[in-house]
């Protein structure tokens, strides 16, 4: 009998086709295979005659990284067998026909993510072997896979915190909140190799690429490194931060409509950091890039959100006798709000119970062994004050527990205790709902209610933790049990007589009313009131006064007084940041007693609404007209109006237009044909920007039909 011809590899087909829909990943792309980890694929190899199990022998190789290892885990070598092994990579399940050799290959859910080449090795009984190259997959993690150390056991969760590429972002202030839509479009064809370029540019990875890549089957391991890589302070990341207010050399943090812009910049542009992001706009990225590798991800806001870097929890503010907000040097702040991640990981480095959402924070704020980072933190431990738990667990506590302490300052020193407010700092605490366009508030994830037993138990339980190493006395843990102020004889309120609109006098109304004390009992009291007006920037500080008054009232048991207040225009139309908020401080000293009493109110203005329509049933590939519609209602034009478009699925990029000039009064309306692209719920995004409002946003939900045979 004459020998059989030697197996020759002639052809394969990767399937990605049908292998990525299996996978999660058919909006990525249907031309390379990109595939999940923990669940098999399939492959077809086509030979120069048919395969004979027991004489052919196959073994395949999957190699990742630069210097692969299978004692790292970077390199995988298996052969063809009848059946799978367990947890471990395989090549099992496969069909002969003629010449073809349909094949399944697994891969562990542990195994390390990246971008893989693949191989086959064909030998005959004790002849030499040839290797043939397959070609190349990406391997993510896998939330549909029960052993993944990302698994979430819920389809409906799992569309939203993976398959879903747009979203909001919640900012502004806890009386104000605003929803800024948002294009994480995760899933445009050159995310993914962004995503592994933000990996292999950090120092992790600089320093030793084998032991990096080894670690990269981690999710801890991956959020740290992407924490660390969406700023830039310590390596060559993905944004560059700007809180001034000069963003002359790069794109203000207010202009981005969403990530894919920023991503793509960074990467064409030789990996220099993008200028410029803030909170939002490092989470929203972040939220792009772990979305992309597979880890359910969401976009949290903190309103009110405390920056206490010296761990003491406390965050002191200053006022001068004129109700003046003072400016600090100390790092200590309460941002009007603060926007991090949460992602869904089992925590296997902590004791059991602190799996689920996990706290990432790539703002760079402060360090974490060694680098600009914060997380992974469990949501779990920062709710029970177990803030001894890795990673950066105190710091995200003190975020939202720690306690304000205002002060009247005068005369080079703190003179007394206006207020302290043990529930003004974690408020509104907010994320996109499932399914849904509506906010919802997920603060009682984080802390038990204000004010009740359990709260205050966990807050004395950090405390001590966190004030341990100060020694046994703290002036914080004194305040505690001190009380705070003593009853004052009066109660003062600012209310807004009605809607704040930028370009509009402000109208404001004083309710003040006697409360008995031990001092004056039921007399009455006269009372004046210093008030003061100042720009409310977004890391908590102010600017200079842009607006002082003073009252005199005279208080008698049993009758409240309400006086109107005016600030004008022309008093704050230059004077605003362009978050377009103003503190009202008002200072109210008791004549005959020289005690101070504080009222405070924060005004948020409305900028001008968009309008945006569309005409008709979107189908994929079919010019589809937007209608959008801005009315000025302002009293001042709008000038260097400029108009960006985006949206995942709906237009490749971004489309942007000059509209000019916009006369106040007037009404501009602009037309704009859409191509889209993709199937399914999308989102477009409208920003208008101009020299006196960076963000007028609005954002069209829009369900985009299959095309329909012509």
């Amino acid at each position: 009998m004459d020998q059989m011809a030697a197996l020759e590899l002639r052809s394969v087909d990767l399937q990605s086709s049908r292998n990525n829909k299996e996978h999660h990943t058919q909006e990525m792309g249907l031309r390379r295979l990109i595939v999940r980890r923990g669940q098999s694929f399939g492959l077809q190899l086509h030979f120069n005659r048919p395969f004979h199990f027991g004489t052919d022998y196959l073994t395949f190789v999957a190699e990742t990284g630069p210097a692969p290892k299978e004692l790292l885990g970077t390199r995988a070598t298996f052969s063809l067998t009848q059946a799978r092994k367990g947890n471990v990579w395989s090549a099992f399940d496969f069909t002969i026909d003629t010449n073809s050799l349909l094949v399944s290959l697994f891969t562990p859910a542990n195994a390390v993510i990246g971008p893989y080449t693949l191989k086959l090795e064909i030998s005959q009984g004790q002849s030499h072997s040839v290797v043939h190259p397959l070609g190349t997959f990406i391997l993510l993690f896998n939330p549909w896979n029960a052993e993944d150390d990302v698994y979430l056991p819920s389809e409906i969760l799992l569309q939203e915190y993976i398959m879903m590429d747009y979203g909001f972002v919640y900012k502004g202030h806890e009386r104000f909140i605003t929803a800024w839509p948002w294009n994480y479009g995760q899933f445009e064809e050159d995310i993914i190799d962004i995503c592994f370029e933000i990996l292999n540019k950090s120092l992790y990875f600089l320093e030793n690429p084998s032991k990096d890549y080894s670690q990269r089957n981690d999710p801890v391991y991956i959020c740290r490194v992407v924490s660390a890589m969406i700023n830039s302070n310590d390596d060559s990341g993905v944004l560059q931060g700007n809180w001034g207010e000069d963003y002359s050399r790069g794109v203000s943090p207010l202009e981005w409509n969403g990530s894919v812009a920023i991503l793509r910049q960074w990467s064409a542009r030789g990996r220099q950091p993008v200028k410029y992001g803030q909170c939002w706009v490092f989470a929203a990225v972040m939220c792009t890039v772990m979305r992309c590798l597979g880890v359910p991800t969401r976009v949290v806001s903190n309103f009110r959100s405390a920056h206490n870097m010296d761990g003491n929890l406390t965050i002191d503010t200053y006022y001068d006798q004129n109700a003046e907000m003072l400016p600090t040097r100390k790092r200590d702040k309460i941002w009007n709000f603060h926007v991090w991640n949460e992602c869904w990981m089992i925590r296997k480095d902590l004791p059991p119970g602190y799996n689920g959402w996990q706290v990432l924070d790539p703002t760079p704020q402060q360090t974490s062994s060694g680098l600009f980072c914060c997380g992974p933190a469990s949501v779990k431990a920062i709710r029970e004050g177990e803030v001894h738990l890795p990673y950066d667990t105190p710091f995200v506590y003190a975020e939202v527990n720690a306690d304000e302490v205002i002060w009247l300052f005068g005369n080079g020193q703190a003179q007394e205790i206006l207020v302290h407010n043990t529930s003004s700092i974690g408020k509104e605490i907010s994320t996109k709902m499932v399914g849904s366009d509506q906010r919802q508030n997920i603060t009682s994830s984080y802390k038990y209610p204000e004010g009740s037993p359990e709260e205050r138990s966990v807050f004395m339980k950090a405390s001590r933790k966190m004030l341990a190493p100060r020694r046994a006395s703290s002036p914080f843990l004194d305040l505690l049990g001190s009380g705070g102020p003593e009853d004052q004889p009066a109660q003062l309120q600012l209310h807004l007589a009605r809607t704040p609109e930028w370009g509009q006098d402000l109208m404001l109304t004083l309710r003040a009313w006697r409360v008995p004390d031990r001092v004056h009992s039921r007399g009455s009291i006269s009372l004046a009131v210093r008030f003061s007006a100042q720009a409310l920037l977004h890391q908590g500080g102010t600017r200079e006064p842009l607006w002082r008054q003073t009252v005199h009232l005279n208080l008698d048991f049993g009758k409240e007084i309400q006086l109107p207040l005016l600030l004008p225009y022309d008093n704050y139309r230059n004077k605003l940041t362009d978050e377009k908020l103003i503190r009202v401080s008002g200072i109210a000293k008791v004549e005959d007693t020289g005690r101070s009493m504080l009222v405070l109110k924060d005004i948020s203005l409305e900028p001008p609404h968009l309008s945006i329509e569309v005409s008709r049933r979107a189908e994929v590939g079919k010019a589809l007209r937007v209608h959008i519609t801005l009315t000025n209602t302002l009293t001042v034009a709008l000038s260097n109006c400029t108009m960006v478009l985006e949206g995942s699925g709906l237009i490749d990029g971004q489309i942007s237009k000059n509209i000019g000039t916009l006369v106040a009064g007037h009404t501009i309306q602009i037309q704009v044909d859409l191509y889209p692209i993709k199937t399914g719920r999308r989102q477009l995004q409208v920003l208008i920007s101009s020299k006196e409002i960076k963000e007028i946003k609005g954002y069209r939900d829009i369900f985009v039909a299959a095309s329909r045979a012509s």
